[in-house]
C-alpha cells in the first residue's frame, strides 16, 4: 500500500468513526450522520434508488455497471450502519439485505422513543419557570432550544406562541412588563423579546440596589440623629412610679380611702357574722 492509499484509508476510517453509536435517544442524529457520510463517500445510491432489475445473460454492459454500483452501495451501507449499532439492537432484528429497508425498519422502531421524547420536551417547555438563577438570556435560549428540539420531532412552536410562553413563565415582578407587551399593537420577534427582557432585568437590579442604598442611608442618618440628641440633652430620664412605702392608703374591704382595712367597721361586722375571732385592737 503506497502513502496515498494509506492516507485515503485513514480518512475513510476517520469519517466512519465520526458516526455516533446508535442509542435509544439519538436516532435522528445517528441517521443524519450516516446519510451524510454515505453521501460524501458517494455510497448512498442504495438509499436513494430501489434495487435494479436482476442481471440476465442478455443484460447490457450499462445494466451490469448500474447493478454493480447499486450492489456495492447496498453492501457498504449495511456494513457501516451495522458497525454503529449495538449488538443488542442487531440481535432483535431480522437479517435484512436491503440497506433502505434496514434503515426504514430502524426508524419505525425508534418512532416510539420519539413520542416519549416529544412528550418529555413539551412538558418541560410549558412547565419552565424563571427563578432568577443565572441570566434571563440563558433561560430564554434554553426555552428556544427546547422548541427547536420539538420542531425536529415534528411539533411546530410558532415564534409568537414561544414569546407568550416565555412571558407567562416569568415571576410576578415582571407582571407590569407582560401587561405592557399585551397592550402594544406590534408583536416582538424572539430576538426582540430577549433584548427587552435583558434591559428590564438590568433596570430592576439597578432599582433594587438604589432602594437598598436608600434604606441603609436613611437608617444610618436616623441613628446619627439620635446619638446627637443624646449628646446634647443627655439620655432620657426614666419615669419613676410611686414607691411601695408611699402607696396611697385605702381599705381593701370597702375601698374607702379614709381608713385601713383593720379599722373598717364593715369588715369587723362581716367577721362577726362569719364567726371569725375578733382582731386584736391596736
Amino acid at each position: 500500500m503506497d502513502s496515498a492509499d494509506f492516507v485515503n484509508a485513514s480518512s475513510v476510517t476517520a469519517t466512519i468513526n465520526s458516526i455516533p453509536m446508535l442509542s435509544g435517544s439519538n436516532f435522528k442524529t445517528w441517521k443524519n450522520k450516516v446519510t451524510m457520510v454515505l453521501g460524501c463517500m458517494d455510497l448512498d445510491l442504495a438509499l436513494r434508488e430501489p434495487c435494479p432489475t436482476p442481471l440476465m445473460d442478455l443484460s447490457s454492459s450499462d445494466e451490469l455497471k448500474k447493478f454493480e454500483r447499486w450492489d456495492r452501495s447496498n453492501r457498504v451501507s449495511l456494513m457501516i450502519m451495522k458497525n454503529t449499532i449495538p449488538e443488542t439492537f442487531l440481535d432483535t432484528m431480522s437479517e435484512e439485505i436491503d440497506a433502505k429497508k434496514f434503515l426504514d425498519t430502524l426508524e419505525e422502531r425508534f418512532t416510539k422513543s420519539d413520542k416519549a421524547d416529544t412528550s418529555a420536551s413539551l412538558r418541560k417547555l410549558v412547565s419552565m419557570r424563571y427563578k432568577g438563577n443565572g441570566s434571563i438570556r440563558e433561560y430564554i435560549l434554553e426555552m428556544f432550544h427546547l422548541s427547536g428540539k420539538l420542531k425536529t420531532l415534528k411539533i411546530e412552536i410558532s415564534e409568537d406562541l414561544l414569546v407568550h410562553l416565555v412571558l407567562i413563565s416569568l415571576p410576578p415582578q415582571f407582571g407590569q412588563f407582560e401587561v405592557s407587551y399585551n397592550c402594544q399593537k406590534d408583536k416582538w420577534t424572539f430576538n426582540e423579546l430577549i433584548s427587552h427582557l435583558v434591559q428590564e432585568e438590568e433596570r430592576m437590579k439597578q432599582y433594587k440596589t438604589e432602594s437598598a442604598h436608600f434604606v441603609s442611608t436613611s437608617s444610618s442618618r436616623g441613628k446619627k440623629r439620635k446619638e446627637k440628641e443624646i449628646a446634647v440633652s443627655g439620655p432620657p430620664k426614666k419615669q419613676k412610679g410611686p414607691s411601695v412605702g408611699h402607696q396611697e392608703k385605702k381599705c381593701f374591704f370597702c375601698k374607702d380611702p379614709s381608713h385601713m382595712k383593720k379599722d373598717c367597721a364593715k369588715y369587723h361586722t362581716w367577721r362577726v357574722k362569719k364567726g371569725l375571732p375578733e382582731l386584736p385592737k391596736t
